[in-house]
């Protein structure tokens, strides 16, 4: 009996890493993306005037949080193998970068759609940063060991991109100015007067009704309004704004030049299919994030789950399909050396 037991334990655990093969898990992250697409292609446009409803910016947490928890433990499988070529701290670095964006992305999702705040920074951010700090820091040491003689058109393909990239953040940056800081500077006091004359008997209109039912009115702003510390922790964060969206920026234009840096260091080798997932895993986060801090900034009525935003699902997906690559190339480079000696 207990021979009989562990034979179908062996047998179990063998077809499960059958089927958890590299190629596999490559054709899950690929569905996972085309699902998320389709996701976001056919419920993100809500009728105007209408929120997006709660159960759909909750499966855009989902589609997105849980390809980037796969790709940390992937980058963690790698940074514990002693095989992998690019080295395991390269590996460390983005594995711990992308479970810091997993957590983020939770208390960001906790502090949207539980305590319904729309901060410009949230506790989430301090997770992101660090997500910046540790993927810039693995692509560092991935470049650091290897001489980077790239040919001319490799130098100004890195250089077009950077220019670009650099261009597309100023942009960004500069035209989308605060919406109440410009409207105090270019709308003249004469002009506001006349504003607040006009709304007055409107507002003196909508306290009398609002004064009829007391009752369920301050039942209603109870019930959504968020806690006391919640609230003081968003107006002391608030002014941290601005130099936290020039972080971001600047974070993104890095993190976009020094993969399209590895990748055409690595173009034509043997590691070059998982550095090219990273690049594109970069450039994915690059778009997303672009989008959301332009719409973000540019609109009074922006809201979570915009089409673009699926970028942010391409881009954990494509971290942890970079992961599964390099560990099947290092790990059959290792096993053709055994063979060869």
């Amino acid at each position: 009996m207990i021979m009989s037991s562990s034979l179908e334990k062996e047998k179990s655990s063998f077809g499960i890493q059958s089927l958890l093969t590299s190629q596999n898990l490559v054709y899950l992250g690929i569905a996972w993306g085309v699902i998320s697409l389709l996701f976001f292609l056919l419920f993100s446009i809500s009728v105007p005037g209408e929120e997006s409803p709660f159960w759909y910016l909750v499966g855009t947490y989902i589609l997105e949080l849980i390809p980037f928890l796969t790709a940390a433990i992937l980058c963690f499988r790698n940074w514990r193998s002693p095989q992998i070529a690019s080295g395991r701290n390269v590996w460390l670095g983005i594995g711990l970068g992308t479970i810091c964006w997993f957590v983020g992305g939770l208390l960001f999702g906790w502090w949207e759609l539980y305590l319904k705040l729309e901060p410009d920074v949230s506790p989430a951010d301090l997770f992101y940063i660090f997500f910046y700090l540790f993927v810039s820091w693995g692509m560092i040491l991935a470049v650091i060991p290897r001489r980077l003689n790239l040919e001319i058109w490799q130098w100004l393909t890195v250089a077009g991109i950077a220019l670009a990239g650099i261009a597309l953040a100023i942009w960004v940056f500069i035209s989308t100015p605060e919406v109440a800081e410009e409207a105090n500077i270019l709308i003249p006091s004469s002009d506001i007067e006349q504003v607040q004359a006009a709304v007055e008997p409107k507002a003196i209109l909508v306290q009398a009704s609002s004064t009829a039912s007391p009752t369920t009115e301050t039942a209603a702003v109870s019930e959504h309004e968020p806690p006391s510390w919640a609230l003081a922790l968003d107006k002391t964060l608030q002014p941290l704004g601005k130099y936290v969206n020039l972080f971001y920026i600047v974070g993104d234009v890095f993190l976009l030049v020094i993969a399209s840096t590895l990748l055409l260091a690595f173009w034509g080798g043997r590691f070059a299919q998982s550095w090219r997932m990273i690049a594109a895993a970069a450039f994915s986060l690059y778009i997303s994030d672009m989008w959301f801090k332009y719409a973000e900034a540019s609109s009074v009525q922006y809201e979570s789950g915009g089409l673009l935003e699926v970028f942010f699902v391409f881009s954990g997906v494509l971290f942890a399909i970079g992961a599964l690559l390099e560990y099947d190339v290092s790990s059959r480079s290792r096993r053709a050396g055994r063979r060869r000696s």
